[in-house]
């Protein structure tokens, strides 16, 4: 096995301005804020307003955040990955674009979709890559404008999603820091459940399928749940007792922020305490591919070197998984 290990060496992040409270969805669909704090968790996320700016926009500003506050000439960066499940076109790379207007003219670059899952599953790519010893610096991104499939007279789902995007430095470490193990889990059977169902290669774009609302993120709540629910906790279970970890060895739990309930009962699973398990859902909502990366920004300066960290997530598809990663640097 390779002495080298890839860390986490810097983190960025950005959000919209604008809020979309409870409040304001109760004037939109049959909804209040009750019912919507009671069963995810969520007050308000940020949504990007201006419809001349995508994903890329909101993957450029968290990765300038990182660039600055780490000093970080971007000649340097050999490679960009952006995890989205909103690319700003199809066939063309949104993670090109990005490494070329953040400076990265030296880096080569590509999307990953493995819908919410696509940041724990970036995280996998961006280690293996670091680990072969020919890359020294990977810009990892997670980012998506979700405002944009989702129909705000769709209260299933218009109450669940925000914009946002977070992005990680992943580098060389000698000291055995940085990623550990992973434990990343597939199943085709459940893209039935959440999906959009027009605007790919089986359902081309057509005069009827916009007019029937096909472009939108569509989802069964109770399936998605139950799968969630089930599948989070026991990956995260499973990578503490292959790794001997108990619950006083685990420093924090870094989950996806898709529901409170999932968190909660995914903290429960691992016998964590609700101090040790990140968590900005009441803000932000579920961003998707930013939900991991705004979560280690929302709380760097907790974290210690040497932090024991379990990362979990569940996406659309279904795909889900957990990494064990150990913190490599103090704020």
């Amino acid at each position: 096995m390779s002495s080298i290990t890839a860390a986490i060496t810097a983190v960025g992040a950005y959000v919209p301005e604008y809020r979309l409270t409870n409040a304001i969805l109760e004037t939109l669909v049959d909804t209040n804020d009750e019912w919507i704090t009671t069963r995810t968790g969520i007050k308000e996320r940020r949504i990007l307003k201006d419809p001349d700016k995508g994903t890329s926009f909101l993957a450029i500003k968290a990765a300038q955040d990182l660039i600055e506050k780490r000093g970080l000439d971007p000649a340097e960066i050999d490679m960009v990955i952006v995890g989205t499940a909103t690319p700003d076109m199809p066939v063309a790379s949104t993670a090109v674009y990005v490494a070329s207007e953040i400076g990265a003219v030296n880096a080569f670059a590509y999307d990953l979709q493995a819908a919410c899952s696509n940041f724990l599953y970036g995280m996998s790519t961006a280690a293996r890559y670091i680990e072969s010893g020919r890359y020294k610096k990977v810009l990892l991104i997670g980012a998506d404008k979700m405002s944009s499939i989702i129909d705000y007279e769709d209260r299933t789902t218009c109450i669940i999603f925000g914009d946002g995007a977070g992005a990680v430095l992943f580098e060389p470490n000698s000291d055995g820091l940085g990623l550990q193990d992973e434990y990343l889990r597939s199943d085709g059977k459940g893209r039935q459940f959440l999906k959009i169902e027009a605007g790919g290669s089986l359902m081309p774009p057509t005069e009827e399928t916009v007019r029937e609302k096909k472009h939108f993120v569509r989802q069964d709540g109770k399936s998605v749940f139950k799968f969630a629910v089930s599948n989070m906790a026991e990956v995260s279970a499973l990578v503490m007792e292959r790794n001997d970890l108990t619950h006083e060895d685990v420093d924090w739990l870094v989950p996806h922020q898709a529901n409170k309930r999932i968190i909660d009962a995914t903290a429960h699973r691992m016998g964590l305490e609700a101090e040790k398990v990140m968590m900005n859902i009441e803000r932000y909502g579920n961003t998707t591919s930013a939900t991991l990366p705004l979560l280690l920004s929302d709380y760097e300066k907790q974290l210690k070197k040497g932090d024991s960290l379990i990362f979990a997530a569940f996406g659309g598809g279904f795909t889900w998984g957990a990494i064990y990663l150990t913190w490599a640097y103090d704020s």
